[in-house]
């Protein structure tokens, strides 16, 4: 009997040659994809499964229960990380079904060094059991265990393996599962995570997904812009990198609504800056390089922005981007308040209330909002195209409330607008 790992927990390899393998009561396909510290396959030769079953350091050995055999000295130096999945045979069932697989490490000899029951699993079809990878000059084995929401298809298609030149597994064609048992989209770069970052992401994509499947949004597309405070009143905000939270907590949205999955981003304070789209991959980079208050940062002079706020300018630029018949645009607009252009502002809503896009307003910190607690009672516009909800401490929320206040008005705009012709 090896040693008993829970989910997320590792441990060292200390033989040259191990065996992957799964008990488990369900009938099951065992594969494994190779991938580089990008979370990518070099080509599809690193995809190791039934109809192509081995690759360098890596044989698929079938019979009365599949197993990886590895030889870790012979897997390649470009490969940074061995990801052992399980899918199981029917298409229409899950793991839920069924007890709790079984995910074992042994030495050649059958020894067992490793042993993980995967619990909790429910709708998945197909789950990363274990994952080796390279810890310096010795390789690590962790317990991962993690239901892969887009399906196999997206699976391997996500770490760069080429589906339809490559002789596919009889469930590589997973059904899609109904709205209500949450298949939430799966974008380009989630691959690249660590395991523990996507467990994250995935929870909070299933809650956004709830909020949508409850006012029978799910699966619109929309694009996605985030526009965050950057005057010297949020200077806590910033020094505490609660807007670095924000963006993180704003990257599940895109991943459900934009096509591609990435938020569209502006800083503005009297002036704005438009930065680069945020990614699923690189939202901690981003963060962490484009949030300032001051000073000269990856080319952009943070001191020209200012300091203090005048909204009009980022208003009218983020309406000069939308045209009449295009697909809607949620706009998430963070700021700690201080609108002082009531009059101005007033008559950009109302002319933005012809076209495609709705306003979320977001209050961060304890402060006097003003104008942005009578938008809902605002007269004039076609459609109601803008809310407001005030987070004194977005720390203290969870995501589900955060999710549900986020996009509790935007389904209902998507109605009007279509009723009034703004959307098609």
């Amino acid at each position: 009997m090896g040693a008993a790992l829970v989910k997320g927990q590792n441990g060292a390899l200390a033989v040259p040659r191990v065996v992957l393998s799964v008990r488990t009561d369900a009938a099951v396909d065992v594969s494994a994809l190779l991938v580089t510290a990008a979370g990518k396959v070099r080509s599809d030769a690193d995809f190791v499964f039934f109809n192509q079953p081995s690759a360098p350091g890596v044989v698929l050995r079938t019979g009365v229960a599949a197993a990886l055999e590895v030889s870790l000295a012979e897997v390649p130096a470009e490969i940074a990380q061995l990801r052992a999945v399980i899918t199981l045979d029917d298409p229409n069932a899950s793991f839920g079904q069924f007890a709790a697989p079984v995910a074992t490490v042994a030495d050649p000899s059958g020894n067992v060094l490793y042993e993980y029951r995967i619990e909790g699993l429910c709708s998945e079809s197909v789950v990363i059991a274990l994952e080796l990878y390279r810890r310096g000059a010795e390789w690590k084995v962790r317990a991962v265990g993690q239901g892969y929401a887009g399906g196999f298809a997206a699976l391997v298609t996500d770490h760069g393996v080429r589906v339809d030149d490559t002789p596919a597994p009889a469930v590589t064609a997973a059904p899609p599962q109904p709205a209500s048992d949450l298949q939430v989209h799966t974008v380009p770069g989630e691959a690249a995570l660590s395991f523990e970052k996507r467990e994250k992401l995935d929870m909070r994509k299933r809650e956004v997904a709830k909020v949508l499947i409850s006012k029978d949004a799910f699966g619109i597309r929309a694009r996605v812009v985030l526009v965050i405070d950057k005057t010297g009143s949020m200077i806590k905000q910033y020094r505490t990198e609660v807007v670095h939270r924000v963006v993180q907590r704003m990257v599940p949205v895109a991943t459900q609504l934009d096509n591609n999955g990435s938020l569209e981003a502006y800083l503005y304070a009297h002036s704005f800056a438009k930065l680069p789209d945020i990614t699923v991959a690189h939202s901690d980079e981003w963060a962490h390089t484009f949030l300032h208050l001051s000073g000269a940062h990856a080319g952009i002079d943070y001191n020209r922005i200012g300091g203090r706020n005048d909204e009009l300018p980022i208003m009218r630029d983020i309406m000069a981007s939308l045209r009449p018949g295009d697909g809607p645009t949620l706009i998430l607009f963070f700021t700690d308040g201080g609108f002082a252009n009531k009059r101005e502002i007033g008559a950009l809503m109302r002319e933005a209330a012809q076209l495609p896009a709705f306003w979320q307003f977001i209050g961060l910190g304890r402060a006097n909002y003003g104008l942005l607690r009578s938008l809902d009672e605002m007269t004039g516009r076609i459609v109601d195209n803008a809310g407001f909800f005030a987070l004194d401490d977005i720390d203290q929320v969870d995501d589900g409330e955060l999710y549900a206040r986020l996009l509790g008005e935007f389904p209902d705009w998507l109605k009007a607008a279509k009723a009034a012709g703004i959307l098609r």
